[in-house]
C-alpha cells in the first residue's frame, strides 16, 4: 500500500531539494514521485546526489507539464498549505489527513499530496484542484518548512499507519538476564569487600544497608555480562586498595 501514495512537487526549483524529498519519501516507504515543470529540468544529478541513495525514487520520478495531468489518475488529492485559503475546503492536520488517505486507499482509491514551490508554496488555483488541504500545526510565529521537511511530516504520518507497529520501548538484548544465583554470588562478593573496607558503619545498620544495596542491584535488571563486569570492577578496586 505504501508505494501507492503519490508525492507531487509543483514547479520545484532546485534539484537538491528534489533529492532531499526523494530521501524523505524512501524513509517512509514512498516511491511515487511526480514533478510538475521542475525549474532546472530533469533528470538532475544534484537531485540524485542529494537523495543519499534513494535511487529507486529518483529513477522512477515522472515529469508532467501541468498539475492536472500529474493528478489525472488519482481519486483523492490533498494540497499542503501553511495558511488558510479563501475557499470552502476541508482543512486537515497531517495525522487526520493520513487517516483519511489510508481509509480511501483501502477502499481501492489512489491518493496524492501536492507540495508547492520552495519560496511561495501552492497557488490558489493549484489548491483548488485538491479535495482537501493539509496544514501543519506549527509555531504560528514561524511556519516556514523546507520542501523535504513538509514531505517527511506527511510521509511519517502515513508510515505510522501502514507499517508494522514498533514496541513502545525496546532494549536490545546482547546478553541473557542474570540468574538469581549470579546475583547472590555478586552480592556476597561485593558485601565481603565492603565489610573489609569498613563500609558498614555503624554496625547496627549493616543489615539495612545490605538490603538497600541488594535492592539497588536487583532493580538494575542486570545481564550475565553486567554481573561479570561488576565482579571485575570489584576485583580491580580491591587490587588498588592492596597496592595502597
Amino acid at each position: 500500500m505504501a508505494e501507492g501514495l503519490a508525492v507531487i512537487l509543483c514547479e520545484p526549483q532546485l534539484g537538491e531539494n528534489i533529492g532531499a524529498v526523494a530521501r524523505a519519501m524512501l524513509n517512509c516507504g514512498l516511491t511515487d514521485l511526480r514533478l510538475v515543470n521542475p525549474r532546472d529540468g530533469w533528470p538532475s544529478e544534484p537531485a540524485r546526489a542529494a537523495s543519499a541513495g534513494a535511487d529507486v525514487v529518483i529513477d522512477g520520478a515522472r515529469v508532467f507539464d501541468t498539475v492536472e495531468t500529474a493528478i489525472a489518475d488519482l481519486n483523492h488529492v490533498y494540497a499542503t498549505t501553511a495558511r488558510t485559503r479563501d475557499m470552502v475546503k476541508p482543512i486537515l492536520s497531517p495525522d487526520r489527513a493520513a487517516d483519511r488517505m489510508v481509509a480511501e486507499m483501502r477502499q481501492g482509491g489512489q491518493c496524492g499530496v501536492l507540495f508547492g514551490r520552495e519560496r511561495s508554496g501552492l497557488t490558489n488555483d493549484q489548491v483548488a484542484l485538491a479535495d482537501a488541504a493539509v496544514t501543519f500545526p506549527l509555531n504560528p510565529g514561524f511556519t516556514s518548512l523546507n520542501l523535504a521537511q513538509a514531505v517527511l511530516l506527511v510521509g511519517w504520518e502515513w508510515r505510522k499507519r501502514t507499517a508494522e507497529p514498533m514496541a513502545d520501548e525496546v532494549t536490545p538484548l546482547i546478553s541473557t538476564p542474570a540468574t538469581h544465583g549470579d546475583m547472590v554470588h555478586l552480592f556476597h562478593h561485593l558485601e565481603a569487600e565492603l565489610e573489609i573496607g569498613g563500609f558498614f558503619h555503624p554496625p547496627e545498620r549493616r543489615a539495612h544497608t545490605i538490603r538497600n544495596v541488594r535492592n539497588l542491584l536487583t532493580r538494575a535488571e542486570l545481564t550475565e555480562q553486567d554481573v561479570k563486569t561488576l565482579h571485575g570492577v570489584i576485583a580491580s578496586l580491591v587490587a588498588i586498595r592492596k597496592r595502597d
